[in-house]
């Protein structure tokens, strides 16, 4: 691996823009392949942040600022991307559910999924069902994310799924579910599809989900 690479995923591990910004223009001016510099530079570094995460030797503030840096840098690749008409890895549509105003966790699974190369379409907070069923069928995404932080705010997911289900869009589109008072349990329960407890196994989760069709 080119010492440009390696430079680019240390800075995105660090939290440091600036540096995965000048790391990704060097790239770019030594020709490197688009690919290469997402894959290998920015999601590589990313998916070291998910495993100290996971084994919590970082926490929520850590994985934010590592998400604004790769973000950063895939800003300047996405143009070159779309003019090579590079495709997705995948369409996800995300939004927090209606009632419930937090949107700090929502914001990083957008990010982290987009650095992973998934066109992310976010939706915001206070999301109503009927929000989420005409997103659906003009995005066409291949999953739906919900959110929600609050106890209370739980049963706008379900309602959303069933909206999904009236709305003949269900079999379209794979659902996954998350937040704070979320669990695998209550995933299963409301119908969902997947549940990620945290932002790093969301990428696993959607890739699996797509992998199975």
């Amino acid at each position: 691996m080119s010492a440009v690479i390696t430079t680019i995923t240390e800075s995105v591990i660090a939290g440091r823009p600036a540096e995965v910004v000048a790391g990704v223009q060097a790239a770019l001016a030594a020709d490197l392949p688009l690919e290469t510099i997402l894959q290998q530079g920015l999601i590589a570094g990313m998916a070291v942040v998910g495993q100290k995460f996971e084994c919590g030797d970082f926490f929520v503030p850590d994985m934010l600022r590592a998400a604004r840096a790769m973000q950063a840098g895939l800003e300047l690749l996405k143009p070159r991307l779309q003019q090579a008409d590079v495709p997705p890895a995948g369409r996800v549509l995300i939004g927090t559910v209606q009632g419930d105003l937090h949107e700090i966790g929502k914001n990083l699974v957008a990010m982290v999924l987009s650095g992973a190369g998934y066109a992310v379409k976010d939706l915001g907070v206070d999301v109503p069902p009927e929000r989420f069923v005409e997103a659906v069928r003009a995005e066409q995404p291949d999953v739906l994310a919900l959110s929600a932080l609050l106890s209370t705010t739980i049963p706008g997911m379900q309602r959303t799924i069933k909206a999904v289900q009236a709305a003949g869009l269900r079999d379209r589109v794979k659902i996954i579910v998350g937040g704070a008072p979320v669990t695998a349990e209550y995933a299963q329960r409301l119908g969902a599809d997947g549940y990620a407890a945290d932002a790093s196994q969301s990428v696993a989760l959607v890739g699996g989900l797509l992998r199975r069709g």
